[in-house]
């Protein structure tokens, strides 16, 4: 099998400085219990993602809607590009708009998340085991493996050794309809062309890179496919064991 190749593309911006964020719970305890818990996170990479305060932070969802709060104008923290959230982890793929705009979002973000996890489930104490990890991407290559690796994430929980054993065809199918059809906490669905949290990314990112949505499924199934054709470049953005 050759490796994926990835098309010609234009940086999407020099100047900006784009990087992979990531936290996991303390001991590696799970963050996202229920349904309702990842809504909520949802919400808080909205509602935080503000230089203003949150005036909402108690507001309650309804496991069953999309829908989030845009009454209000917000002066942005980081432009998002890509985004999961994990039973236990989140990754981030962003841009920060304003100075110190990392650690602000992710102190607003994780206090802001650990005070309503707290509230529900009656406990106290930390809830991320300490500051959110980083790794700076630079060019277009590390932008592409990277946005397919932060959505693969889920298929640990449909496969966990996928990464190690490979993906045969009819396995890839499967994968794709998983990533499709039972896993909704992350950007995936948006780059492909199916509305399910639109208001949390950057508009303008996908085009940049992506002239259609049928364009990233094709890649993104590539990508798949020949995942340890990769591996070497996605392993110098993978910032789990760092």
């Amino acid at each position: 099998m050759m490796a994926v190749e990835l098309p010609s593309l234009v940086c999407y911006n020099k100047i900006m400085e784009f990087y992979h964020t990531y936290n996991r719970g303390t001991e590696k305890r799970k963050i996202f219990l229920e349904n309702s818990d990842f809504l909520r996170g949802v919400h808080d990479l909205y509602e935080f993602n503000d230089v203003k305060a949150a005036i909402n932070v108690n507001r309650r969802i309804d496991g069953s809607s999309t829908a989030i709060n845009k009454n209000r104008l917000r002066e942005k923290i980081i432009n998002l590009a890509t985004w999961c959230l994990m039973p236990n982890h989140y990754h981030l793929f962003s841009y920060p708009v304003v100075d110190d705009g990392l650690p602000k979002f992710h102190q607003k973000f994780g206090g802001g998340y650990t005070w309503f996890f707290n509230n529900k489930y009656k406990r106290n104490g930390v809830l991320f085991q300490g500051r959110y990890k980083k790794v700076q991407v630079t060019s277009d290559t590390q932008t592409l493996q990277l946005i397919c690796y932060i959505h693969s994430n889920p298929l640990e929980l449909w496969k966990p050794n996928w990464k190690e054993k490979g993906l045969t065809d009819s396995e890839t199918k499967d994968a794709l309809n998983f990533l499709e059809k039972e896993y909704r906490w992350s950007s995936h669905l948006d780059y492909l062309g199916i509305r399910n949290f639109p208001s949390l990314i950057d508009t303008d990112f996908i085009p940049r890179f992506f002239n259609s949505s049928g364009e990233y499924k094709e890649f993104f199934t590539n990508w798949l496919r020949f995942y340890t054709k990769n591996i070497e470049v996605i392993q110098k953005l993978t910032i789990e064991q760092k």
